[in-house]
């Protein structure tokens, strides 16, 4: 399934896959950047080189820091229901819910 098609919080910081919350690209990245990182995540997984997509996801914001300045700590990896997006997860169609499922 797609990510477009994954529930994503209402912050825009993740969506949820296999029942875990999973950081979004940040939508700052400007779009060459974004573009030349999403080619190098998608080479790197053909090539199974494990330490090219991290850095591809890191350079995307789907890994290391946090791309939002807030202070708000990073729930990614961690159940819905185990995080403060756990009321809005809850009140989700259970149809929804299954396709982070």
């Amino acid at each position: 399934m797609a990510r477009k098609d994954r529930p994503h919080t209402p912050d825009g910081r993740y969506l949820v896959a296999k029942g875990i919350l999973k950081r979004c690209t940040n939508p700052n990245l400007d779009d060459t950047l974004r573009r030349r990182a999403i080619k190098k995540l998608m080479q790197a997984r053909m090539s199974k080189d494990a330490a090219a997509v991290v850095e591809a996801k890191t350079e995307l914001g789907e890994t290391g820091p946090v791309w939002w300045d807030d202070g708000e700590p990073d729930y990614s990896d961690h159940p819905p229901t185990d995080s403060p997006y756990a009321q809005w997860w809850q009140a989700l169609p259970k149809a929804t819910q299954r396709t982070g499922s």
